[in-house]
């Protein structure tokens, strides 16, 4: 997510090729927040498969464990999403447009809360809440980063996303009393390929997404949660 390579040149005969690949660089910088502006604006709906790994910061003198869980993910803009996750245990998470549900299959819970309050500083406004950057900017400090491989993140899960390289945004809460650290955004032209997460806790989320189903729009209905029958319902 933050590694950044610093090249230095002593000799004057080397100048021409230092300007050359200082604007080379600055247009891979640019080009993650034409891909995150382009995927805001272009990409209205989509449905896709993720699978994502989570690692907890190691402990002194332990390794960092990670756990893996997969599922699918799709979203209608502005403010409508829905991650269902079937891997290692099914859990939905899904934005209506006016609530946020939460419901645990396992223990047959739903947590509610009102969306406009929960969405705000969250990676969810990144890729299907907002409706463009400039909303985006309300909550976020935005940067480019150097186009780099997914290799460089635990999202390295196949060969293809190795071999290509990303084009990368960071995102930076300006809410600092919330859980997040830091969001990165990873694009593959303007497609969506890596979310990456890291909150206050030192706790790192990867989520990489398959090729994304834009071909037609996700019915409105799909997003609609009803809590199932006999489940205890928490409201916030």
């Amino acid at each position: 997510m933050n590694e950044f390579l610093t090249h230095r040149f002593r000799l004057k005969g080397k100048l021409a090729a230092m300007i050359l690949i200082a604007a080379c660089a600055g247009n891979a910088w640019a080009d993650g927040l034409k891909s995150l502006e382009n995927f805001m604006r272009e990409t209205r709906s989509g449905r896709t498969e993720f699978t994502q790994v989570v690692t907890a910061p190691a402990r002194t003198g332990e390794v960092a464990r990670s756990k893996v869980s997969s599922g699918t993910f799709a979203f209608a803009r502005p403010g409508k999403f829905r991650f269902d996750y079937t891997k290692p245990f099914e859990q939905s998470i899904v934005a209506d447009g006016q609530t946020l549900w939460l419901h645990d299959a396992g223990l047959n819970q739903v947590t509610a809360r009102k969306q406009a309050s929960a969405l705000g500083s969250t990676p969810a406004a990144l890729i299907a809440a907002a409706p463009d950057l400039r909303a985006l900017r309300a909550d976020f400090v935005l940067a480019a980063e150097p186009a780099a491989p997914a290799a460089s993140t635990a999202a390295a899960a196949s060969a293809e996303v190795k071999a290509e390289p990303l084009q990368w945004v960071s995102a930076t809460p300006k809410d600092k009393e919330g859980q997040l650290q830091l969001v990165r955004v990873g694009f593959r032209g303007n497609a969506l390929a890596v979310l990456e997460i890291l909150d206050t806790f030192g706790q790192r989320s990867v989520l990489t997404f398959a090729k994304f189903d834009t071909s037609s729009a996700v019915p409105a209905g799909f997003f609609d949660f009803k809590p199932p029958a006999g489940a205890d319902v928490i409201r916030q």
